[in-house]
């Protein structure tokens, strides 16, 4: 942290582009927000402190009541609004709980075009309830004019029951030294994200990360090469990180200093070793039925000096 929190960026006037893309900034949401520029988001990532009691790092979050969760909702929206540019892309994370309220505040300032469910295989069971094992993203944009690659982001599956026509060709799959394939269009139903667990290279403290292979998708379906991915609870970085794997540029904005040096540390990680879990040859995998790559990488961090130039966090920054 000695070493990484000098190149952690603060924000106290109008900033320019150029001065907080691929940068993080370390300060709350709403006051940082106030200095971005306007209309330069291309995909927005919300994944704000669900309504829920949960401490992040000695900072505690308190459930409260479905209108104060609302309101709260509305004021971050609020603080960003300026941000996106007209054909943004918007994606607002919650659970079951929250649901409602990320609709009603959603529906006041874009155009919401659905909702993901994702399955979260951790949790806890229940005596007198059903195990709560899923999580909700509403996948919203500012107008019709938006960004959408669905190629990009298609799953490859097993075939249980190859089918083939008269001539005996197959359809609709194909077959490979590893079996039978076929390849799906992505749905709203995500049955194949695994959660970070303790023997995964990206795995951290962080205790709402977000998988890289979830990212990987939104961020490849909603955007293109050299678009900017705007996160504001940026967490442990997971954003930063896939955006910088798969060639977007990003801004991140955590309050947690902790949090914010461990962005940067994944951010050196991701220097060397740009594989997402769950992700080859250009295709998501079912969970744990991914290929082995044909070329291994390395995941060795480099240090900060090897990899800072990549990262275009050398240099005094205004307001940093």
């Amino acid at each position: 942290m000695e070493r990484l929190i000098p190149h952690l960026s603060r924000l106290h006037s109008e900033t320019k582009l150029a001065d907080i893309t691929d940068v993080i900034i370390q300060q709350d949401m709403r006051y940082a927000s106030a200095f971005l520029p306007a209309s330069f988001v291309d995909m927005l990532f919300l994944d704000p402190p669900y309504n829920l009691t949960k401490e992040f790092n000695g900072t505690q979050f308190k459930k409260c009541s479905q209108a104060q969760y609302a309101a709260l909702l509305d004021e971050w929206v609020q603080a960003i609004l300026h941000t996106l540019k007209p054909c943004a892309t918007i994606y607002i994370c919650g659970d079951w709980q929250n649901s409602a309220a990320i609709y009603e505040v959603a529906s006041r300032y874009f155009q919401i075009r659905n909702r993901i469910t994702w399955e979260r295989e951790k949790g806890r069971g229940a005596l007198r309830n059903w195990k709560n094992c899923s999580e909700d993203i509403w996948f919203c944009t500012l107008a019709d004019d938006y960004y959408f690659n669905a190629e990009a982001v298609k799953l490859k599956r097993k075939v249980l029951a190859p089918y083939r026509d008269k001539s005996g060709v197959a359809k609709d799959w194909q077959e490979s030294e590893n079996g039978k394939f076929r390849l799906t269009s992505p749905s709203n139903l995500m049955t194949d994200i695994t959660i970070p667990f303790w023997s995964m290279p990206e795995n951290t403290d962080h205790p709402t990360q977000k998988p890289e292979k979830l990212l990987a998708k939104l961020i490849l379906a909603s955007s293109q090469a050299g678009d900017i991915i705007f996160d504001p609870f940026l967490g442990s970085g997971t954003t930063a990180v896939v955006a910088q794997k798969l060639a977007r540029h990003y801004v991140g904005i955590e309050r947690e200093q902790k949090y914010a040096c461990t962005a940067l540390h994944r951010l050196e990680m991701a220097a060397n070793c740009t594989a997402i879990q769950g992700y080859d040859d250009s295709v998501f995998w079912e969970r744990n039925s991914t290929q082995t790559p044909k070329k291994a990488q390395k995941n060795t961090p480099a240090s900060f000096a090897e990899t800072k130039s990549m990262l275009d966090l050398t240099g005094d920054r205004p307001n940093a």
